[in-house]
């Protein structure tokens, strides 16, 4: 067994490994960027060693420093993550000239699976079924549209190399290609080093289901189960779970005998993935194979008991799997959340900046339910804009799928990050929506259920009660604390305090009565009276506790004369008054904000890649304005009315802050 080895890679992946490794008594060895000299994963290794500027590019891309770092620090073999250099077969053939073992599958097994077009070759070969395309490299945008009207639309564009929604763009329409072609090769080129993308058909309402396989270096190979990714926005993955809802044992079979084939047929020797697109009608095919760990590893390591970390860098030492397709049973229900930095609320745009507050619910096993957190972030750490927006990845595993969203939901109220935006709340509405509960998926379930984009909800009914509840319990807590700094509670005599409160949550009023004779509790008039129970102090990022008995969490962040708090996706500001400051605030004048009509505002924290109009020229409403890159995903600007550019304040290259102004509008 190798007594060293190196992380070729950032964030909570980079931490993953280190943990396993720690447990199996096995150095490690980080590398960093100028932009991680601070991060967690440097901290965690036992050594660190400094790889080159921010810019992937220079950095984690560079083969020839992640060689020179393990020839400096004496590491015996590299485990490389995901993304950056995982699937290119020309880093283990480096490493292996430099007599260090590579923790993945061999450069062959890469070359033929790892790219997006030779795979769907040899599966064509194999008899596996594929989805209609186009399995040449296109070279410009005419032959992508050529290619396109001959499959039929819609139309899947996508980068041979990489993954995670990276180069990947979903075309209706010949003008839709030739933008998606140019968009798909530069996000590839910037990701991946690599800007070659495919076409293939588009399969309408189509799931995205994946098997977990695993071989060694002695022709063995199983799959562990699959894994269900379908609720996805800009075909990255946002929520995945294991098993699938959809799947029946002898699909689960089929599906899991196909990917076994395919990996044996190319000596496969490592952890990768098969991944199908599949219909409602339980039919499937073959869509790509990722030659690496993937992202959503935990929810197959939770239903299997099978740390996949472990079972890598044991094939990779030479040993047999000690495992066989019998041995492998699958255990209840796991659901992972991909806790991201960026504002749901704009359309999922990427969000930058320092970790104010980093909260995550502990992680525990309890009657029968465990929490698991994958991070790679601490309270007060950086989110960089070089990077992919990930902060964490929420895993919860129970007896039942039903259980496990449940837990799910518990453990993402109790999740407080502050600072930055992020999707918590978009997350814990979606634990809420029913057709997520039932099952009923696909990859199209965001742009279905939320066509307007995500807004949290208001509370309204037992959840605004809830609300109210709380944010008296709050009140009280906080005036207590007051009078006991000012003195007030050292008199001899016992002070009457006045009950009486008018709680309102943004413009909507509750006049309550608050009773401290037996605990606490909150009269909504002489029909509502809630028991509430928590043991909450100032300053706490969660309330925790019981309102009439039944367990309740939300977040809870200050404001001005006031809380914002937030639990099931629903989030309100919530002000307590005496009913004497109510009158008064009824009184005041409300803040009218600025009108921002005729000015386009940068979303988000990016890099201008290009500006597409000139001061002067009339423009259309659709038309595009400019491209912003951020976090490696370059997002296009359009104008949302006709109207004509008054002045333009930016110019290619500028980096811009969130809501900078780009241009103004006549």
């Amino acid at each position: 067994m190798f007594k060293k080895i190196l992380i070729a890679n950032r964030g909570e992946i980079a931490c993953r490994v280190i943990k396993t490794a720690r447990r199996m008594g096995i150095a490690t060895v980080a590398v960093y960027s100028d932009a991680d000299k601070d991060a967690l994963h440097v901290e965690m290794a036992d050594e660190a060693v400094h790889i080159g500027p921010a810019a992937a590019a220079q950095s984690y891309l560079v083969i020839d420093k992640i060689v020179e770092a393990c020839k400096a620090t004496g590491a015996e073999a590299v485990h490389p993550g995901y993304g950056f250099l995982s699937e290119r077969a020309a880093f283990p053939e480096a490493l292996a000239k430099a007599g260090i073992v590579f923790i993945g599958p061999n450069p062959k097994a890469i070359e033929a699976m790892g790219d997006k077009i030779e795979s769907k070759k040899f599966a064509n070969a194999a008899k596996v079924s594929t989805v209609p395309g186009h399995l040449g490299v296109i070279e410009n945008p005419d032959h992508a549209v050529k290619i396109a009207d001959e499959i039929g639309y819609p139309v899947m564009i996508k980068a041979s190399a990489g993954g995670g929604g990276k180069g990947m763009r979903i075309a209706y329409s010949a003008d839709e290609v030739a933008e998606g072609f140019a968009r798909a090769k530069s996000e590839a080129a910037s990701s991946f080093g690599d800007d070659r993308v495919f076409v293939e058909k588009f399969i309408v309402d189509p799931r995205h289901i994946e098997i977990q396989v695993l071989g060694d270096k002695h022709g063995n190979v199983i799959h562990l189960g699959e894994r269900e990714c379908s609720i996805q926005r800009r075909n990255q993955k946002v929520i995945e779970e294991a098993p699938s809802p959809l799947l029946d044992e002898a699909t689960r079979r089929k599906m899991g005998e196909q990917a076994v084939a395919l990996a044996k047929a190319v000596g496969y020797d490592s952890a990768g993935t098969v991944e199908f697109v599949a219909g409602q009608d339980k039919s499937f095919f073959f869509l790509e194979m990722n030659t690496r760990l993937q992202v959503e590893h935990p929810v197959t390591e939770m239903i299997t008991g099978i740390d996949l970390v472990e079972q890598m860098i044991r094939v990779a030492a030479g040993e047999k799997l000690t495992l066989a397709q019998a041995d492998v049973k699958l255990n209840g229900w796991a659901v992972e959340s991909r806790v991201y930095a960026e504002d749901p609320t704009r359309n999922f745009l990427p969000s930058t900046g320092r970790l104010v507050t980093y909260r995550p619910p502990a992680e525990k096993r309890e009657d029968g339910v465990t929490v698991r957190n994958d991070t790679g972030v601490y309270e007060g750490g950086e989110i960089s804009i070089f990077y992919d927006p990930m902060i964490a990845k929420l895993v919860t595993h129970a007896p039942t799928r039903a259980e496990a969203i449940e837990a799910q939901a518990r453990a993402l109220d109790a999740f407080a990050i502050d600072g930055i935006r992020h999707n918590i709340p978009f997350l814990s509405a979606l634990m809420e929506h029913e057709r997520w509960k039932s099952g009923a998926l696909s990859t199209g379930f965001i742009a279905e259920e939320f066509p307007e984009g995500f807004k949290p909800v208001p509370p309204t009914g037992e959840t605004a009660h809830a609300f109210a509840a709380a944010a008296a319990f709050i009140d009280d807590m906080l005036n207590a604390r007051k009078r006991g700094i000012s003195g007030q509670m050292r008199t001899a005599k016992p002070v009457a305090f006045d009950t009486e409160r008018t709680v309102m949550i943004e413009k909507e009023r509750f006049d309550v009565s608050i009773d401290r004779t037996a605990g606490f509790s909150v009269s909504f008039g002489a029909k509502h009276s809630h028991a509430v129970a928590s043991d909450w102090r100032p300053g706490s990022p969660v309330w925790s506790g019981t309102i009439d008995g039944r367990p309740f969490v939300m977040q809870v962040r200050p404001v001005l004369n006031g809380v914002h708090l937030a639990h099931a996706g629903a989030a309100a500001v919530v002000r307590v008054y005496t009913r004497r400051e109510a009158e008064l605030v009824a009184l005041m004048p409300e803040k009218v904000a600025a009108d921002t009509g005729k000015q386009l505002l940068c979303p988000m924290p990016g890099l201008v890649k290009a500006v597409s109009v000139a001061e002067g020229q009339e423009i259309k409403a659709g038309e595009m304005l400019c491209i912003v890159e951020a976090m490696k995903m370059e997002n296009v600007l359009r104008a949302e009315r006709d109207g004509t550019v008054k002045k333009i304040h930016a110019k290619e290259g500028d980096s811009l802050a969130v809501d900078a102004v780009i241009m103004d509008f006549a």
